[in-house]
């Protein structure tokens, strides 16, 4: 049972928990996580918020995912162009890479700005109650900080994500990496194992064998990437299987710590690696928020349920990011925040999230890209289509890359002329598919996106546009 006053006093709620009544500070506002639901709007200004974070201020992306990784792909791809230009007729060599200075270019520069916005938020930002510890609800509006009990009549759920740790006899005991932990490394190892097969093995597996590390990659699928279109999922690890060592098709059955290293055995044979990275998916936080207590409703695998308006069960609390779905991407995140701040604040006026076309794209090398339907996923769908595909090295840019693996895919409803999937294997995939998820998502038709437009020639663009003009050809 609760009694108190309106909210925008600012003054305290008596919260009866367990038997015990308790001051609860009121807000207007409580969010949980400090990563896009950081991303304050300005017409929030007057309302009294507390923000909720529980580890370093701004969140995965910024710590730990999509940034710091993005910064140590570039030096890895600039590694690997050293070592393979020969195709192109120049003769350079790769001498090694300076681990320490490469890591501290990336976290001297993300470190400080993480800590900027803490301070921001901790001591000038004069609406915003900056509140470090876990958070978990107590009631439907209440949340408990590690001792600390406030309440609001909203409630933005933005609390991620955090890495999942299989069930392996001796890895906890061993010890391990994740990617909240890896990129920190203070020396570059000789010898990496990886168990995992996603975006982030990759990504990072591309990172530590592009600068010289031996490089283990053990996955309980035969493929890479095994949630992409199979077309893509098969020549990447092709391709990438030049690079490291893939024992695919199995998992782990022990580690341990020996003398010369962690050891790590298989049912094919046995692995010495000195460093181990478990990159085998994440986990939404959802279950460190006591959301039952909430009345919330979950899904099997843990995300909070919401609607396109980024809605909960419970009126007055909303979810976005990686705890509201499984897409894990931060660009969709901070699309999510926008609808969800913009609803919170204006029921009257309310705004839906989009979610025709959400694409996303694998850093690794070769890059890949993907928006909407694989080819399986249409034929298990029973969807009508029509595939085009276009190699890169059937373009003017693709010879001059003198590349022989890369392609562009995509499948083409014949009945509507849209656009149902798209996917990129190869240089700037993550650049070139952007007209195709700007196609799917205005309803533009392929047609009118492979000839009512100019594509700059000779540039990589092309291969988008001659895989639209083959589907088109089968039509």
């Amino acid at each position: 049972m609760r009694e108190g006053i309106s909210a925008k006093t600012g003054c305290t709620l008596i919260v009866s928990i367990s038997g015990m009544n308790q001051q609860a500070e009121e807000f207007d506002l409580i969010i949980v996580g400090s990563g896009s639901g950081n991303s304050i709007p300005e017409y929030l200004q007057d309302w009294n918020i507390a923000l909720v974070e529980r580890d370093v201020f701004g969140g995965t992306c910024l710590n730990r995912g999509c940034i710091p990784s993005k910064m140590f792909v570039l030096p890895a791809d600039v590694a690997i162009a050293a070592q393979t230009s020969a195709k192109l007729g120049i003769d350079t060599q790769f001498n090694g890479a300076d681990w320490p200075a490469i890591r501290d270019r990336v976290f001297n520069l993300i470190d400080p700005i993480a800590e900027a916005g803490r301070e921001y938020r901790a001591s000038g930002s004069p609406n915003v109650t900056l509140i470090q510890g876990t958070a978990d609800f107590v009631g439907e509006k209440t949340m408990d900080v590690e001792g600390r009990l406030i309440t609001a009549p909203q409630i933005l759920l933005a609390a991620g994500a955090r890495a999942v740790v299989p069930p392996i006899p001796g890895l906890v005991e061993t010890g391990f990496h994740t990617s909240d932990s890896i990129m920190r490394l203070p020396d570059l190892p000789k010898r990496l194992g990886i168990i995992g097969g996603g975006f982030i093995a990759v990504e990072m597996g591309h990172v530590f064998s592009g600068l010289g590390t031996a490089v283990t990659i053990i996955n309980r699928s035969p493929i890479l990437l095994r949630a992409f279109d199979d077309d893509i999922s098969t020549r990447f690890t092709e391709v990438f299987g030049e690079r490291v060592d893939l024992q695919l098709g199995h998992v782990p059955t022990h580690v341990e710590r020996v003398d010369d290293g962690i050891k790590i055995t298989c049912m094919t044979g046995v692995t010495i690696v000195d460093e181990l990275l478990v990159a085998t998916g994440r986990e939404p936080n959802s279950d460190l928020l006591n959301v039952d207590a909430a009345g919330l409703d979950c899904h099997h695998h843990g995300t909070v349920a919401v609607d396109d308006t980024m809605a909960t069960n419970v009126p007055g609390i909303w979810a976005i990011g990686d705890i509201a779905n499984s897409y894990q991407l931060k660009h969709l995140a901070n699309a999510e925040a926008e609808v969800a701040f913009w609803n919170i604040a204006h029921p009257d006026d309310i705004r839906h999230q989009s979610y025709k076309a959400v694409p996303s794209a694998v850093f690794s090398n070769p890059q890949v890209a993907t928006v909407g339907l694989t080819e399986q996923e249409a034929i298990r769908e029973g969807r009508t289509y029509v595939v085009g595909r276009r190699d890169y090295g059937g373009t003017a840019y693709g010879w001059a890359l003198n590349d022989e693996t890369s392609f562009a895919k995509v499948l083409i409803d014949p009945h509507s002329g849209l656009i149902i999937g798209a996917h990129i294997i190869g240089p700037q995939a993550a650049s070139i598919i952007q007209p195709i998820v700007q196609a799917m998502e205005f309803d533009q038709t392929a047609e009118d996106l492979a000839r009512k437009v100019l594509y700059i020639h000779p540039a990589l663009t092309e291969v988008v546009e001659n895989a639209l003009l083959d589907a088109l050809d089968q039509d």
